[in-house]
């Protein structure tokens, strides 16, 4: 298949469920902080590898993804009746920790330039 239309695929699977995780569903285990970065859907269409951002500790995480396989079903009807396919993919939801680690590496850079700066300034005087 062709992977510009597999691409806009993805992007309209991830605007669906973005928009499901906002409005429609209300599961108390989601975590209203809970973002999609990502969805991968495989080329024969049958499965949509969802990529999930959680904010919080791990056992937020756990209970966002345990209220995500939960809502499956719901999410795969709704994504059917959006998106005119032949065939709506099925829902994988993977945690994405790369933002997490990001404001990781932003820190841990502002924190050495922080030192450096430190270090010069003393050894100028």
């Amino acid at each position: 298949m062709n992977i510009k239309r597999i691409n806009r695929i993805s992007e309209e699977v991830r605007k669906t469920v973005s928009e499901l995780l906002t409005r429609e569903i209300k599961d108390p285990r989601i975590d209203p902080m809970t973002s999609i970065t990502k969805v991968d859907v495989t080329r024969d269409l049958r499965y949509a590898n969802i990529y999930v951002s959680v904010l919080g500790d791990k056992e937020v995480k756990e209970d966002t993804l345990k209220g995500l396989e939960s809502a499956k079903g719901f999410i795969r009807k709704e994504i059917g009746n959006k998106i005119d396919l032949r065939y709506v993919p099925e829902p994988i939801f993977h945690l994405d920790e790369t933002i997490e680690q990001g404001l990781y590496m932003s820190k841990l850079i502002e924190k050495v330039n922080k030192e450096d700066e430190e270090k010069r300034g003393s050894s100028d005087e």
